[in-house]
């Protein structure tokens, strides 16, 4: 196998796709307080301090971001918006725990748009493109290896998820078709891909997955690329909602006071 490459953090440059969807960056502090404590809210849950279900502090993120709780609340308002954070009264807001017909509608969604930009990408991609996608998914599936043998901590398997939606939206940007990279980077589609494998663990894969699928979008191979895109997203949907039962089966009240201590925010 061909060697990883080590600079894992945002390997596809500092303005990467991937990068933006999930970190604050240097501009970021240009930006309205409510934009940076969005992307810091978002920073916990996928760096796994706020795992699925975890309850969330308006007062003590304010004075952990040193804000006041106008911004904060804001961003709350925002990630519950799109997905990620769900509110109740008397109950208080957490980290989304979705019902096995949400996460099936969420891998749906990703079907559609990711298909898609496979069937776009092996139209449209350069052959310098093609190449560079190969080589993406050797380092993709070789630190997805090392994620599962090592039990790596979770600063790495951030730098490792960032650089597995880096190249999803690599093939979203060889499909030549901005709206649709867009939707998906919108729809948070990779995103909830991420949270499942950080509040679950990594499922285990095959060895070659990402080369596979890869092979099928530039090269032509069976059974194309709309197919093995198709199977390549719904890998592991059974796991995952078997995993989510549990949570959506405690009540919310109860979980609130015993989440408390496993992922207060300090």
């Amino acid at each position: 196998m061909a060697k990883t490459d080590s600079s894992l953090v945002y390997p596809l440059g500092g303005d990467s796709a991937g990068a933006r969807m999930v970190s604050a960056k240097k501009g970021i502090s240009e930006s309205s307080l409510a934009e940076q404590a969005y992307h810091r809210v978002l920073d916990l849950i996928l760096r796994g301090g706020l795992g699925v279900g975890a309850v969330l502090s308006r007062r003590k993120l304010a004075k952990q971001f040193h804000m006041s709780l106008v911004p904060v609340a804001q961003a709350i308002q925002r990630l519950e918006i799109e997905g990620l954070l769900e509110s109740r009264p008397r109950a208080g807001t957490r980290v989304k725990v979705p019902n096995s017909a949400e996460v099936r509608a969420r891998f749906e969604l990703r079907e559609a748009l990711e298909c898609q930009s496979a069937r776009l990408c092996a139209l449209r991609a350069t052959f310098a493109e093609r190449m560079e996608l190969k080589r993406l998914a050797v380092n993709v599936d070789a630190l997805f290896a090392k994620v599962a043998a090592d039990g790596v901590d979770s600063d790495y398997r951030f730098a490792v998820n960032e650089y597995h939606v880096g190249l999803h939206m690599q093939i979203a940007e060889c499909a030549r078709s901005q709206l649709l990279k867009s939707e998906i980077e919108k729809s948070h589609a990779l995103i909830f891909n991420w949270l499942c494998d950080t509040a679950f663990g990594r499922r285990a894969l095959p060895p070659s997955f990402h080369q596979d699928l890869i092979a099928a979008i530039v090269d032509g191979k069976p059974p194309g690329p709309e197919e093995t895109m198709r199977a390549h997203v719904n890998f592991g949907l059974e796991s995952v909602q078997r995993a989510l039962g549990p949570l959506n089966a405690v009540n919310w009240r109860v979980k609130r006071s015993s989440l408390a201590q496993t992922n207060r925010v300090e």
